[in-house]
């Protein structure tokens, strides 16, 4: 007996809607136009009123109606190009392939896109968009050419996608939009933060040629005073852990891969080698050429937990630094960078280390300073956090709600 061929439809859904969705090609519930080539002979061709698009604007924003570059109508219809309406979904088709954006005005584009024209009673264009990543990947693998990949629009009809009838896609498309709008504002919120401290940081410390910062706690008079590494810390290496390494081991093993991703990346040891106590920081002295990892710190937060690896370096603070100052001061620092050529590694020593040399405040404003910071630090981290479970949330939602 033959198996019944199984319902197409979604693992969740919203309640009404009962009918299997129909697998579709993207040809034949959209118009699919390829990007153009400006007149540049038109006069004043680029002196108008009508967007067109460049591959290098699109990805940004979800929905765009303000180009860098404007056409003339008389431009337009002297160039290759063609208008496309308000909703069109633009799909970069060469060297990138793959950004979208949603018209929200009449507009044209460059070359290097298939601009896909939904057919209004089949097909929603942010359901399409939705779709973003299934696309992205058919284009990445279907795309053809010798001096650059890129899909054709005929090629670009035949992407399969299974849809549901269109009052059921507004709804889905509803909801993800939601999504994406909650995304953007806690992501513009991070930035904000990010600049924040960032400002802070310009206004709160000192330049090198200078004694007193720009922004300054009240009651706070003093110069600051230029001091080595070598005064005010003091510096060891760690040691090998390799053979140590166990899953289930109660010390977490802090090595360049641990700091360089904030903690978030671990390995552990049973074995306590070079155990760092809390103020001490860990300090990263070896990278690739032009690595994120260089010169990453990391301050320690309690007491025998962690083991220091090697080419990891254990700085710990005299009693008149604050160990949370000294970790901004020391974290990425623009004079350990400058130790990077961009063609070999790059293996910090323990004199390139000492020698570092900043300017430092009394005690007391040092730890007004890093309280500010860690606050900052704190909610920065808590933003990121929201950020991270909306990103989740959406991504759940996209593999329950379409097939």
């Amino acid at each position: 007996m033959d198996k019944k061929p199984e319902k197409l439809v979604p693992e969740v859904r919203f309640k009404g809607f009962t009918d299997d969705w129909e697998q579709h090609k993207l040809g034949g519930v959209a118009k699919i136009i390829g990007g153009g080539t400006p007149n540049t002979k038109i006069p004043a061709y680029w002196n108008g009123t009508i967007n067109w698009y460049t591959p290098v604007e699109i990805g940004k924003k979800i929905y765009i109606n303000e180009s860098q570059r404007k056409i003339t109508l008389d431009g337009l219809k002297h160039s290759s190009a063609k208008l496309l309406p308000k909703n069109s979904v633009l799909f970069t088709s060469r060297a990138g392939i793959g950004k979208m954006a949603i018209l929200g005005e009449e507009a044209t584009t460059n070359q290097g896109f298939q601009s896909i024209i939904p057919i209004a009673k089949e097909l929603d264009s942010y359901f399409l968009f939705s779709l973003s990543n299934q696309l992205k990947y058919y284009g990445e693998t279907h795309g053809a050419g010798s001096t650059f990949t890129e899909i054709s629009g005929k090629e670009l009809a035949k992407f399969k996608l299974i849809l549901p009838k269109l009052n059921e896609q507004k709804i889905i498309s509803k909801l993800i939009m939601m999504m994406d709008k909650l995304i953007s504002l806690q992501q513009r919120k991070l930035n904000q933060l990010k600049r924040l401290k960032r400002a802070m940081l310009q206004q709160l410390f000192v330049d090198k040629n200078c004694k007193q910062p720009i922004l300054r706690f009240k009651n706070f008079n003093d110069n600051w005073e230029e001091r080595k590494l070598s005064d005010i810390a003091n510096y060891r290496n760690g040691k090998a852990h390799e053979q140590y390494i166990d899953m289930n081991g109660i010390y977490t093993v802090v090595n360049s891969k641990f700091i360089s991703t904030n903690g978030k990346v671990k390995k552990f040891s049973n074995k306590p080698i070079e155990l760092l106590k809390k103020g001490e920081i860990a300090f990263v002295l070896s990278d690739v050429p032009n690595g994120k990892a260089l010169a990453k710190a990391y301050l320690i937060d309690s007491d025998n937990r962690y083991s220091l690896n090697q080419r990891i370096a254990g700085i710990t603070p005299s009693s008149d630094i604050n160990s949370y100052f000294l970790y901004i001061l020391m974290n990425r620092n623009r004079y350990f960078l400058k130790f990077d050529d961009g063609v070999g590694q790059t293996n910090l020593s323990k004199k390139d280390i000492e020698e570092f040399k900043e300017n430092y405040p009394l005690f007391d404003e040092q730890q007004k300073i890093a309280n500010l910071f860690s606050k900052i630090q704190i909610l920065i981290t808590l933003q990121q956090n929201k950020l991270t479970q909306l990103t989740t949330l959406k991504k759940y939602l996209l593999q329950k709600l379409f097939i």
